[in-house]
């Protein structure tokens, strides 16, 4: 039997607000004290705390110690993969102010999902990747071809490395925002640590938000014909 456990794990955190609210927070791949998560999530810091310690007991966020504070990030992608599933079914969340708006907008369009990229622009990515063969759609995830090998190679993304890491190498998130998919795994985690690298990204404080910089926009249009202006 193939059953994740991290399933009923997760979904039994869920289905309290707050916890479901923070471990949202969480995909964004960083790790924060519970202060920072009870201003994100709008409840008062004794209330994070106690929903934290829940779910540091079942595993599914880690703490990290560091002098006098102490960080919390969701435990392993695994579990990261879970929740962003659960997002897929979610139904979309109620815009109430211009705000609201912009803020999903933002995060529609390029996100972290954990530790790759996602939304529109991850979606974006993928599809190139596969229109030119550098990649192939399999039913378990994606497989990288001869042709992609030397793409990612001209990119400085080192196969090698990433294969010799103890998890999936590239397989397929569903994203929640697009209902379509995007690559994951390593490989997919190399790629947007390369696009950070590279400054054609940048990330945005207390959201999962991701922002293209001038460079990127330029960098996108050049090597994978993508308009993100």
């Amino acid at each position: 039997m193939n059953a994740n456990p991290n399933v009923a794990k997760v979904a039994s955190l869920v289905s309290e607000t707050s916890r479901a609210t923070i471990l949202t927070v969480l995909l964004d791949g960083r790790f924060h004290t519970a202060s920072e998560l009870s201003y994100m999530a709008g409840i008062k810091p004794q209330t994070a705390s106690f929903h934290l310690a829940k779910m540091v007991e079942a595993k599914v966020v880690s703490v990290q110690k560091q002098g006098r504070h102490r960080y919390y990030g969701i435990q392993d992608h695994e579990v990261a993969h879970v929740m962003e599933s659960f997002l897929s079914l979610a139904p979309p969340v109620e815009i109430k102010s211009l705000k609201q708006s912009s803020e999903d907008k933002a995060i529609r369009y390029a996100r972290t999902c954990y530790d790759h990229i996602a939304g529109n622009l991850g979606v974006q990515l993928t599809d190139y990747f596969i229109n030119n063969r550098y990649i192939l759609e399999e039913s378990n995830g994606f497989s990288v071809t001869e042709k992609g090998e030397e793409f990612f190679k001209t990119f400085q993304i080192d196969l090698n490395i990433v294969k010799k890491k103890k998890r999936s190498f590239s397989h397929k998130c569903l994203d929640w925002s697009e209902r379509r998919f995007h690559l994951a795994g390593a490989l997919g985690n190399a790629l947007l640590e390369r696009l950070l690298e590279l400054n054609w990204i940048q990330r945005i404080p207390k959201t999962r938000a991701i922002k293209v910089t001038p460079a990127g926009k330029k960098g996108f249009k050049d090597r994978f014909s993508i308009d993100v202006s």
